[in-house]
């Protein structure tokens, strides 16, 4: 099973692709790319389903990608955030003088909103089994 996530914002978007324990693509876009990009993604890499969080923009969202030919799911996306700010240092561990601030204290020097979606797929698979 491939899952397609979005963590939609006002102004812009989180939006990765997932499959069982692998990471496909993820990205942050501008809201108004939101449409073209999910329908261009569900085509390259065979999402099944695609889940959008359920918090901020997503109204907007699910109108921008109505028509999809796969089933769209709203999940709830509460602290997904914080978690979200949590891996992105996993990921890219802070250097210099700043690994000795704690990361709790840290915002990251870019948009994170595609861990957000991340996470939301990779919570998608967990309960639905992943297959």
């Amino acid at each position: 099973m491939k899952v397609l996530a979005v963590d939609p914002g006002r102004d812009k978007a989180g939006i990765a692709v997932c499959a069982p324990g692998e990471v496909l693509a993820h990205r942050v876009i501008r809201a108004a790319e939101l449409p073209t990009l999910v329908r261009d993604w569900i085509a390259a890499f065979g999402a099944d389903v695609v889940v959008v969080g359920n918090r901020t923009g997503s109204v907007a969202a699910l109108r921008q990608i109505e028509g999809v030919r796969v089933p769209v799911v709203v999940v709830d996306e509460r602290g997904t955030t914080l978690r979200a700010r949590a891996r992105y240092f996993d990921e890219h561990r802070p250097r210099g003088w700043r690994r000795l601030l704690p990361r709790s204290l840290q915002v990251p020097p870019v948009a994170y909103d595609d861990y957000a979606a991340v996470l939301l797929a990779e919570a998608y698979l967990a309960e639905h089994g992943g297959t």
